[in-house]
């Protein structure tokens, strides 16, 4: 089975938060897949944990020699339909990405942002509890 991963679950199996068990548990056996922007949202999130000394450079180096070992497929974003999705839910294109792919390929989105899931729930999305 296809399950949309977003950045904020792929966050916490990176740096190793408590949530990270029950993400890997979830995700064995299945195809993860995500928008292209993933790497970009991931070094994002690693700037702004340097901001508040939660992460180092090497450990954000390690970090995403992690994120290259998670055997992840990139799909291709309709940009005309997430901007539809983002104003429609009031959420960030960013966001409205991870939902215009769980429309696209009808699988399930893993997400600990709790506005996404929201958003995606408002929309009829399976969502899968971490």
């Amino acid at each position: 089975m296809d399950v949309v991963i977003d950045t904020s679950a792929l966050i916490a199996v990176i740096v190793g938060e408590p949530e990270r068990k029950t993400i890997v548990e979830l995700t064995t056996g299945n195809t993860l897949i995500g928008p292209g922007s993933i790497p970009c949202e991931i070094g994002n999130a690693f700037s702004a944990m340097f901001k508040q000394n939660r992460l180092t450079l090497d450990e954000a180096q390690r970090g995403l020699a992690i994120l290259d070992g998670i055997p992840l497929r990139y799909i291709k974003t309709d940009f005309v339909n997430a901007l539809k999705i983002s104003q429609k839910s009031n959420i960030y294109a960013y966001d409205a990405y991870f939902l215009d792919c769980a429309i696209k390929h009808k699988a399930p989105l893993l997400t600990l942002d709790r506005k996404l899931k929201i958003a995606a729930q408002n929309l009829n999305l399976e969502t899968m509890e971490a």
